[in-house]
């Protein structure tokens, strides 16, 4: 399965890869592959954010399950008050991952830098 999840993200990377040549072998103007490359790097960032806050969500509610398993095993008659406690725990610890996937979204799907600091940083041509 994990091998099967790297070709994925190989093959990803290589098709976003042929994308920005065959641009550049256009001689499309400065401005198109400029926004082009923004869109890349936001894309790259986006899929970074989201699987790292994926993995990090993943470790903690695997411990919250954990340690409330071993909390109602230890004392069969809180098992109410754990259980209780244990899907707010995990319902917060989602929310920071969607969060994320916010976070994500807008960065794809909107361009939150300005145009002046685009052409600050070298990303639009002055």
């Amino acid at each position: 399965m994990m091998k099967k999840v790297g070709l994925l993200t190989t093959l990803l990377v290589l098709a976003l890869a042929t994308v920005v040549l065959a641009a550049e072998g256009e001689a499309a103007s400065a401005e198109k592959v400029a926004g082009l490359n923004f869109f890349l790097y936001s894309a790259i960032a986006a899929g970074f954010g989201i699987a790292i806050a994926a993995f990090g969500c993943g470790l903690g509610q695997g411990m919250a399950i954990k340690s409330s398993v071993e909390g109602v095993a230890r004392n069969p008659e809180a098992s109410g008050k754990v259980t209780v406690t244990m899907l707010i725990g995990l319902a917060l610890i989602e929310s920071l991952c969607i969060y994320a996937l916010v976070v994500a979204l807008i960065l794809i799907f909107a361009n939150p830098v300005p145009p002046i600091i685009q052409g600050f940083v070298g990303l639009v041509a002055h």
